[in-house]
């Protein structure tokens, strides 16, 4: 077999494949004598139907074409064999199907042409002495004082109130009903309508403004036992039920009953309830490192994120349609663990006409990813960067005494720990022979970001089958 190679764009190898006159013609005949004896044609046994009938009733374009379909199968795979091309993928046949039969005379030679998706060259033009900045993350010691102030919250004892009136940081127990206010034009005459789900009773509430809509709480403050007051509140633009966003409304609220929390002290045998060490001292030293480590680890993090960005400015490759589409595939697989986990009904969300629209929006980001990995890979292979047996066996072996109670697949956990060592040990290589600049926290960033959940959020706007309403009381 003849084979001729070509480079086309996109990591993909042209071929160009002469298929012999004796293959041609060999590959016909046992067509042919396949489809004699299995062919239902009246008057004839199967496997004794004339050759000449057997061509005037199937058509010679079929056989043809079945014929056609075995060279080009078995031509490609012979080729890809013959030449050890390294493809990825599904091989693409280039020539038109139509013109092939026209030209496919058994007994002659026939020509194909295909294309072989292969694994990217990638080209670094630098990947040392790489200049960048990254927000360094510092540990803030509040942080401790915020965790122990949060469990003494939670171990809190709830104390009735008598002589006085509700105040900031009190349990509530209330009765109320909401009405929407009316709005400007409207009839003055009209009743006030009831807000859905706006009404409950013996309703428990902590008095913190910021847990619910702007002026309830703050209307509560003041009221006394058994008292009754009207309150006026704004539900919030946006809010989640977008037919009350932005409207004005009056609570009619009795205040039942008042509790004010009685907090323990922090001392030992606070330590020893909300956790396993004997002491408070143990347990601050303990919260203090995590959370230092913590800060290290996202000053690390920016830091190799930072590394990342500059390196992908100095790389050049050509992706294959076959790693784009894997990569894009292993995305939605992802996202839907994710969203699944998450109680959501992933059937809903990823449907027959939404999945297209999911994968095309994943396409950049997907290239992103592959862009990363393959860098990370090639730095690997360039530096001789290894991850022993050993220390993959030395953070196994840790991880499955953190989680003793987890069911692992070791075989499949030992690959991903070696992925993350390798990932590490790159990481480590480039910030040895790169300058990172670190600064502030917030400086490189805007310091406020609205934390939200892209892709859940993108698949509910496409889908539109998720009921995304909460309940309108006054939270």
């Amino acid at each position: 077999m003849k084979v001729t190679q070509e480079k086309l764009p996109a990591s993909q190898i042209g071929l160009e494949i002469e298929i012999t006159p004796e293959t041609t013609k060999q590959t016909y005949e046992q067509v042919i004598k396949n489809l004699a004896s299995t062919a239902n044609i009246p008057g004839f046994r199967k496997g004794k139907v004339p050759r000449q009938i057997l061509l005037q009733r199937l058509g010679v374009i079929r056989i043809k074409a079945t014929a056609l379909e075995e060279l080009i199968q078995d031509g490609i795979e012979q080729a890809v064999k013959q030449e050890a091309i390294p493809a990825i993928g599904q091989p693409q046949l280039r020539s038109s199907f139509d013109e092939l039969i026209s030209n496919y005379e058994p007994g002659k030679p026939l020509t194909i042409s295909a294309a072989v998706d292969v694994e990217p060259e990638i080209h670094l033009a630098q990947y040392t002495d790489l200049q960048a900045k990254a927000e360094e993350i510092k540990y803030d010691p509040a942080r401790v004082d915020e965790v122990l102030e949060k469990e003494r919250q939670e171990l809190a004892t709830l104390i009735p109130v008598e002589g006085r009136a509700a105040q900031i940081g009190d349990v509530a127990v209330l009765d109320f009903k909401g009405l929407l206010a009316k709005t400007e034009g409207e009839d003055e005459n009209a009743e006030l309508k009831p807000i859905p789900g706006g009404e409950a009773t013996d309703f428990q509430v902590e008095l913190y403004e910021d847990r619910f809509i702007p002026g309830f709480v703050s209307g509560i403050i003041g009221i006394g036992l058994g008292e009754t007051r009207e309150i006026s509140a704004q539900f919030p633009d946006p809010y989640a039920n977008e037919d009350l966003a932005g409207k004005a409304a009056l609570f009619t609220v009795t205040l039942k009953e008042l509790k004010e929390k009685e907090l323990p002290e922090l001392n030992d045998d606070f330590a020893q309830e909300v956790s396993d060490f004997d002491t408070l001292a143990e347990l601050r030293a303990s919260l203090e490192e995590r959370y230092q480590k913590e800060a290290e680890q996202k000053t690390k993090a920016n830091q190799q994120e930072a590394l990342l960005a500059e390196l992908l400015k100095h790389v050049e490759v050509d992706l294959p349609a076959t790693l784009i589409e894997q990569e894009v595939d292993a995305m939605l697989t992802q996202t839907a663990a994710r969203l699944s986990q998450q109680g959501l009904d992933v059937r809903k969300l990823f449907t027959q006409d939404i999945i297209p629209q999911l994968r095309a929006r994943s396409r950049d980001e997907a290239i992103e990813r592959l862009k990363r990995s393959l860098c990370l890979q090639e730095i690997s292979k360039r530096e001789s960067i290894q991850v022993t047996p050993e220390e993959i066996k030395a953070r196994v072996t840790e991880l499955l005494k953190e989680y003793p109670d987890e069911e692992v697949d070791p075989v499949k956990l030992q690959s991903v720990i070696e992925n993350e060592l390798a990932t590490e040990k790159v990481f480590d290589w480039l910030l040895a022979h790169s300058a990172v600049e670190l600064v502030p926290e917030g400086s490189l960033t805007p310091t406020e970001v609205e934390e939200t959940d892209a892709e859940l959020a993108e698949a509910e706007e496409l889908s539109g089958d998720v009921d995304n309403s909460e309940s309108t009381n006054p939270e």
